[in-house]
């Protein structure tokens, strides 16, 4: 009998992100079922309204072989960056985990250096697994199980960043670029005086340091006019 051909998809939501997890996700499938996918209409997260990507997210379930989802905290990407890693390190380290989860013969992987083939000998060298690795920039729009894996990834951190709204009323995406969460995030931080240490934002971005600050020299410009 011969050996069915599994391919898998790696792919990230929230690597930019302000706030909230990295959320990586793995999606194996058997290779002759990928047709499946593409009548389902699976493409890239972003071209794709929540709601479409929930109703896919259950769809992929049915169809995948494996789907596995790590969420990498933004307390836990603090300590990456403070031991001297950088989104890059993080994101191959902890796309290797996934991978091998995984256990494909054929790995499609979404990379986020222009060197496609040097980020695939890195990822390698992180695998115990040795599966064939196709890297290439933007590859959730052109694999259907990576589009399917970005889908996956998506829909695993809107839930994280839904809890996070329910527990401290996040306003916004949660990335910088958004005026709404910047906004919110000065709000918070007058309100209550600190960020939670744990669990809700990044503090090694830029964008909290300088909220951060901010806040501090308006405190201390406060005092001298006192």
């Amino acid at each position: 009998m011969k050996k069915r051909t599994i391919v898998g998809g790696l792919d990230e939501a929230g690597r930019g992100a302000v706030i909230g997890p990295l959320t990586i996700a793995g999606v194996s499938i058997e290779k002759e079922k990928e047709g499946k996918l593409k009548a389902l209409g699976i493409k890239d997260s972003k071209e794709l309204s929540p709601k479409e990507r929930e109703k896919l997210s259950k769809e992929i379930e049915k169809i995948a072989k494996d789907i596995f989802i790590m969420h990498v905290s933004p307390c836990r990407i603090d300590a990456y960056m403070k031991a001297g890693m950088n989104l890059n390190m993080i994101e191959i380290m902890r796309f290797a985990d996934v991978a091998d989860m995984l256990r494909v013969d054929v790995l499609y992987v979404d990379s986020p250096e222009t060197n496609t083939e040097k980020f695939a000998k890195k990822l390698l060298a992180k695998m115990e697994t040795k599966p064939k690795v196709v890297s290439e920039n933007k590859a959730d729009s052109k694999y259907l199980v990576v589009a399917a894996a970005s889908i996956i990834a998506k829909v695993a951190r809107d839930e994280e960043i839904e809890k996070l709204r329910k527990k401290y009323g996040v306003r916004g995406s949660g990335y910088p670029s958004d005026e709404e969460t910047i906004k919110w995030m000065e709000e918070y931080l007058e309100k209550h005086k600190k960020f939670p240490e744990k669990g809700l934002v990044r503090f090694s971005w830029d964008t909290t340091k300088q909220i951060l600050s901010k806040r501090k020299q308006r405190k201390l410009f406060g005092f001298l006019r006192i």
